[in-house]
């Protein structure tokens, strides 16, 4: 791996981790539930994408999988999140 990857994977990285901590910040602080749950949501997508990262890092394909299951994981607990806000009910 190259010079230039690997510095470029780990600012990356760091850059990944600052936007967990801000969108951890806003999910616990959040003025409105709506926020709250925009900010986890956000921190899934996140968290995704650090795990391809990763993968890519350490030329790996089993990173790739879990990463899809929390995509997977992350849109379906927003989409439950959202109809509750909606209609205070996930199951009618």
């Amino acid at each position: 791996m190259s010079n230039f990857l690997t510095v470029t994977i780990h600012v990356t990285m760091v850059c990944y981790g600052i936007a967990m901590l801000l969108a951890l910040w806003r999910a616990l602080r959040g003025p409105s539930a709506q926020d709250r749950v925009l900010a986890v949501d956000f921190l899934t997508i996140v968290a995704m994408l650090l795990m391809l990262v990763v993968g890519i890092r350490y030329a790996s394909s089993t990173y790739f999988e879990p990463a899809l299951l929390v995509a997977l994981l992350g849109f379906v607990s927003s989409t439950a999140l959202a109809k509750f806000l909606l209609r205070g009910e996930v199951i009618e």
